[in-house]
């Protein structure tokens, strides 16, 4: 993990989308993400009724930024970057072995349309290329279909099912999926 993780908060782009830092300007679009239950459907996150609660997690994210323990980027369309549709996160750094893992969810008006896919790519690309990752990792319930095949565009692995493994608030006990993508992975996906 380089200081390109945590030196200026990382800004990235791509021609249609940009992953930009959370302020709290931007509490309307992250508590519609945080109070709509569907999105969070199959995540280990408890939907949030307060707004003051949804404020004091968007300080939290400058926290936890600082504390170098995760990154949460705003997910906006280029032609609306003030309006954030999404939020993509890296977390769980283990530096002996050079992984990270990734997290992401979109509001519902934006599903279907590929976003979720190409914010994942302009990540990996950023983990990869620019911080130096060597394995990227996500969990996904089985169940959610949609989030598995962001991952496969994407180049990841499924490894192997998590049986019973995770506690996760508001599911109880569930079973997990691991995809993984490796920097080899990534290099030849990108030479093809």
């Amino acid at each position: 993990m380089n200081q390109s993780m945590f030196g200026q908060f990382p800004h990235l782009e791509s021609q249609s989308l940009i992953l930009r830092k959370i302020d709290p300007s931007d509490i309307d679009a992250i508590f519609a993400i945080y109070s709509n239950q569907r999105i969070f459907e199959y995540a280990g996150i408890l939907v949030k009724k307060n707004r003051d609660t949804v404020l004091k997690s968007i300080s939290h994210f400058e926290r936890d930024f600082n504390k170098r323990t995760r990154i949460k980027w705003g997910i906006a369309r280029r032609e609306q970057p003030a309006t954030v549709i999404g939020i993509i996160e890296a977390t769980g750094f283990n530096q002996p072995i050079n992984q990270v893992t990734i997290g992401y969810f979109l509001h519902p008006d934006y599903w279907h349309q590929g976003y979720a896919t190409e914010a994942v790519r302009i990540l990996c690309t950023f983990l990869v290329e620019d911080a130096g990752f060597n394995r990227i990792e996500a969990e996904v319930m089985p169940a959610n279909l949609y989030s598995k095949k962001v991952l496969l565009k994407n180049g990841f692995v499924l490894e192997g099912v998590l049986r019973q493994g995770r506690l996760w608030p508001g599911k109880g006990i569930i079973d997990l999926e691991i995809y993984s993508l490796l920097a080899q992975d990534w290099h030849r996906m990108k030479n093809e």
